[in-house]
């Protein structure tokens, strides 16, 4: 199907961003045809469905480079037991009760439900970190058909741990990765892991074995508390990132969640691997764990992307909260004004090139079609030259009206098209309650 996207103001990022007013990008199948002045584009494809967005912003489709979609049903719950005065205590009282608790169709709402929420906010790319001990085998498969269904790309992996079962969710990756190689564009694999220390020596090499093999990178935790530095040092001599690189972990295809706690050597390391972290600053902030060193990783070469960690599907305001944390951290109100915006714009693109083989976050000729258009009535000139202003303080603010994943309209007009929202949000509120009493 071709469409033409027509009369609205084009940002087309990528390495050189354009702004351009009164202007249509024009899709055909999963990719971009064309962009330029309505008029002209009306001409050249008259034979196009026609989706006016006057009075709106066309981007490229956000990208979520870290997320857990299992964590849903943990809202509104009230935390069983005494609440938790540290991270360690999150994990044991809350989010390793709550995976545990999952069953079958669980698995499938607490995925459909944020996958919803992504399109509600423009985010049609996820890197998703997934446990269900109770449901394992063939989770993934379950969450592939929900991404499938909502129409979305996302690149999925079962976080091994040694908590329960020694070496549990191996076998659930493995036979995943076989199943998708090398993915189709829409559905990509990873070898996933908890975090340093709830996975032994062992366990990592035999699952690092199996990436190597299928040529796909491992997604991991780390130094998330200072708990997990502390667990390396004890057990192993060296820090969570020595330890994790010396096991074989590290790579340009692995992601490094959080890095919170890690030393400049570690950064060091990070960036003669060409290792990939994702920052997450809205949990880092909600779990009180402490603030990423992005800006050190940045200048010392780190790929460093943007994720929520489960906390939210909106990216935007991750970047903001990026954005305001960085400056407080740092009590500088100089910085973070271009690296916030980067973190979402340009790095996660190219993570997910990594995951997808597609490059994504640009408008431009043959790139795919994922698009987020957004109602936004610029109260000042908005140009190339000041977009970042436009975009840290007022798209933060503005509705995503309608968004386009692999050149299929899965919300219009602010309206769902792929999954009966209702319907999922009705049967979740029924299984929660009994999910909450397995805890």
């Amino acid at each position: 199907m071709t469409i033409r996207f027509e009369n609205g103001i084009v940002a087309t990022l990528g390495s050189e961003n354009r702004v351009l007013w009164n202007s249509t990008v024009v899709t055909d199948g999963e990719n971009v045809a064309a962009i330029g002045d309505a008029g002209e584009m009306a001409k050249r494809y008259p034979d196009a469905e026609v989706v006016d967005c006057a009075g709106k912003i066309i981007l490229p489709g956000f990208i979520c480079t870290h997320h857990h979609f299992y964590s849903t049903m943990a809202r509104g719950m009230a935390p069983p037991g005494e609440p938790a005065s540290n991270f360690v205590e999150v994990l044991e009282r809350l989010w390793w009760k709550l995976d545990y608790a999952l069953h079958e169709e669980d698995v499938l709402l607490s995925a459909q439900i944020p996958l919803i929420e992504c399109i509600r906010n423009g985010t049609t790319t996820v890197i998703d970190h997934h446990a269900s001990p109770s449901y394992r085998d063939g989770s993934l498969d379950l969450i592939e058909s929900a991404v499938r269904e909502a129409g979305l790309r996302a690149s999925l992996c079962y976080e091994v741990s040694d908590r329960n079962v020694p070496g549990a969710g191996i076998a659930e990756n493995e036979r995943f990765i076989k199943k998708v190689g090398k993915g189709d564009g829409q559905i990509a694999a990873m070898m996933g892991f908890h975090a340093s220390f709830t996975v032994s020596d062992e366990t990592v090499e035999k699952c690092v074995g199996i990436a190597n093999d299928a040529g796909v990178g491992c997604h991991i935790h780390v130094a998330e508390d200072m708990a997990d530095r502390e667990d390396s040092l004890a057990k192993y001599g060296v820090p969570t990132v020595n330890r994790l690189h010396n096991l074989g972990l590290s790579g340009e295809q692995s992601i490094f969640v959080h890095c919170v706690h890690i030393d400049e050597s570690e950064m060091d390391i990070l960036a003669d691997t060409n290792t990939i972290v994702v920052h997450n600053p809205e949990s880092n902030m909600n779990n009180a764990v402490g603030v990423t060193k992005v800006l050190k990783m940045l200048d010392k070469g780190v790929l460093v992307g943007l994720g929520t960690d489960g906390m939210a599907s909106d990216m935007l305001s991750q970047m903001r909260v990026a954005y305001l944390l960085h400056r407080l951290d740092n009590l500088d109100p100089r910085v973070a004004f271009m690296e916030a915006p980067q973190l979402l714009l340009q790095n996660n693109a190219e993570i997910a090139e990594r995951q997808f083989g597609l490059r994504m976050g640009e408008i431009a000729e043959g790139r795919p079609a994922d698009l987020a258009i957004m109602d936004y009535h610029p109260p000042t000139p908005l140009s190339e030259a000041n977009f970042l202003g436009h975009f840290i303080f007022g798209l933060t603010d503005a509705a995503v009206d309608t968004t386009v994943c692999r050149g299929e309209i899965l919300m219009k007009n602010k309206e769902i098209l792929s999954l009966d929202e209702e319907r999922i949000a009705a049967r979740s509120r029924e299984l929660a309650p009994e999910m909450w009493k397995r805890l």
